[in-house]
């Protein structure tokens, strides 16, 4: 046996930060960029696609302060972000676990990066930027929910919105059954959201919308590089 040759133990999918860690940051991460379009870009979500729909219809019916054009900007990127995910998915498909995820975070921090240049370079309350913001951190955030359901981890179907994540954890806790894995992996999300939306929220009122999408970007970066491809 040539001296290096790995052992047969060897599983290169197993290299990095499990997937679940990983999905778990992420989760963090979508609390920090809806809190940016939510609060700095006219009251619209680029990544919970549910409560924009909602606040599309407040919008269509007349409610001060919603723009029926920048959540229809927001939907439209998001479908196609899922879309060219998709694709991609569909070419990689006889790929690793761990080079999909390393591929779509990639990408994820590619658009969510040019966003953050996009927010330091312009000048404040420059409007021009707000289609383009929207645009391409809804296509990143389409991207990366085509990312999680190709990976398919358990408990982590979404890592944009928590509403089924509580329903399982609430419906678990009262039918009486013991805390496991799932119901450990269900309140991680919860909180994750909210300390990314805390942290979001805090950084857009305070500093602008150009360091949570900083932080955002950074932070998709890091997990591409260190995605394994085991749960």
């Amino acid at each position: 046996m040539a001296e290096n040759t790995p052992p047969q133990s060897y599983d290169p999918e197993a290299r990095g930060v499990r997937l679940v860690a990983v999905l778990l940051g992420l989760t963090v991460v979508s609390g920090l960029i809806d809190a940016v379009s939510y609060l700095g870009l006219g009251h619209v979500f680029v990544a919970n696609m549910t409560g924009n729909v909602v606040v599309l219809g407040f919008a269509a019916v007349g409610a001060p302060g919603f723009s029926v054009a920048h959540n229809l900007t927001s939907l439209g990127a998001f479908v196609v972000g899922v879309a060219a995910g998709g694709r991609i998915a569909a070419r990689m498909d006889a790929g690793s676990r761990r080079t999909w995820a390393r591929v779509g975070l990639g990408a994820e921090a590619l658009l969510v990066g040019a966003s953050a240049v996009i927010a330091f370079a312009a000048p404040p309350d420059a409007h021009a930027t707000t289609y383009p913001l929207i645009a391409l951190t809804a296509f990143a955030m389409g991207v990366r929910n085509a990312m999680v359901r190709k990976l398919g981890v358990s408990d982590y179907s979404t890592t944009t919105v928590v509403t089924m994540t509580m329903t399982g954890l609430i419906a678990d806790a009262v039918s009486g059954d013991s805390p496991g894995p799932a119901s450990l992996r269900r309140g991680a999300a919860v909180l994750a959201l909210l300390a990314g939306a805390c942290l979001g929220g805090w950084l857009t009122l305070h500093h602008g919308i150009g360091y949570p999408l900083l932080i955002a970007a950074l932070a998709s970066g890091v997990f591409a590089m260190t995605a394994s491809g085991r749960e």
